[in-house]
């Protein structure tokens, strides 16, 4: 604590910048958004930022700093000119280095670091550190000194607390509200391309071989965080009865990080087993597409399916999806209380119903 003090100091005296009350940005071309972070939900809630920024400056360049966690979450996104991979990890590679060096000396006119939860210094220090004519950064978070502000010109003070039931797509737009940067539209989106397109529909021809009037269901059963899992006992129920009811072809998606989760509903599924794996978020994009429905934990493919157009059904526990669950028509979202497992079969069966008709 007294090192990370002290480095504080250090900058403090060295490297602050005066602050500019002015909330005029004087016909910006050029944008950075740092979101290196944050994890892969945050970056799309902050689609609606990129998109803003497009059409408050139609003839604007935007770029953005992503990391490991992240990147793929906009990798293809229609708004986003450039794109910048920040790795700690390489910093001691010498071209790496220069080639970062190169990405934030880009004669930025505007540098953006959105905040949500938590305040990262190296995203302000990366901020600092590009060139740029303005430097926008919280002043506050929910009442508490950003104590990295210093590297900013422009600091606007953010609070959940005036409006707790307010998404995180609209939170993330109170940064740069002030400034005249706004959008009516607060949804997430993902770009995919001709090709992802294929991918999707060679999936739905050779792995679900679905009939063209067939239902199809997608189902996410697995999450970064154990209270937002709901039992996968009770996936399997309602993936039964949904067959049952509409002969409908039912497919699970998931990643290395889900085998657990995926082998066990493997083992226990009666019906036919099928699952989208590994696949790019684009790509995957394109698969929940064209499904009927998807039905999801809180996690970050929710936000895959929150982005694209196709009936969902979000589940929630701990989290609040006043703040968190995907914006936009036909997105619902079911929370019963903080335990995701007092969420019933029957609650999300009747609201799958809802969706697909009898």
């Amino acid at each position: 604590m007294a090192k990370s003090n002290f480095l504080n100091s250090f900058f403090k005296l060295f490297f602050s910048v005066k602050e500019n009350k002015s909330r005029e940005l004087n016909s910006p071309k050029n944008f950075l958004i740092i979101r290196q972070h944050n994890q892969f939900g945050d970056m799309l809630a902050s689609v609606p930022l990129f998109r803003a920024i497009k059409e408050t400056y139609p003839k604007s360049r935007l770029s953005v700093l992503t990391s490991n966690d992240n990147y793929f979450a906009i990798e293809k996104n229609k708004f986003v000119d450039e794109q910048f991979n920040f790795d700690k990890n390489k910093l001691h590679q010498i071209d790496y280095f220069r080639s970062l060096i190169k990405f934030l000396k880009n004669n930025y006119d505007v540098v953006i670091i959105p905040t949500t939860v938590s305040i990262s210094f190296t995203s302000h220090f990366l901020g600092r550190f590009a060139k740029a004519n303005t430097r926008i950064c919280a002043d506050s978070l929910n009442g508490e000194i950003n104590q990295f502000s210093y590297l900013c010109d422009r600091r606007i003070s953010l609070d959940w607390r005036a409006n707790p039931d307010q998404n995180v797509s609209q939170f993330i737009l109170e940064l740069v509200k002030p400034f005249g940067i706004y959008t009516d539209n607060y949804q997430s989106e993902i770009t995919f391309d001709e090709n992802d397109r294929v991918k999707a529909e060679l999936f739905f021809r050779d792995e679900l071989k679905a009939a063209s009037n067939q239902k199809v269901i997608g189902m996410h059963v697995g999450a970064g965080k154990p209270p937002n899992r709901w039992d996968l006992n009770k996936f399997i129920l309602l993936a039964e009865k949904l067959h049952e009811k509409y002969n409908a072809k039912i497919f699970f998606t998931g990643s290395n990080s889900d085998k657990e989760e995926l082998d066990y509903i493997s083992s226990k599924l009666k019906i036919e087993k099928i699952f989208a794996l590994n696949k790019k978020i684009p790509e995957l994009a394109a698969i929940i597409a064209k499904s009927d429905l998807f039905i999801t934990n809180d996690t970050g493919v929710m936000h895959v399916a929150g982005a694209v157009k196709v009936k969902q059904i979000s589940l929630f526990g701990p989290t609040k999806p006043e703040n968190w669950a995907p914006i936009g028509t036909d997105k619902l979202y079911i929370r019963n209380s903080d335990d995701i497992n007092d969420i019933d079969v029957e609650d999300v069966y009747d609201a799958a119903v809802k969706f697909l008709g009898d």
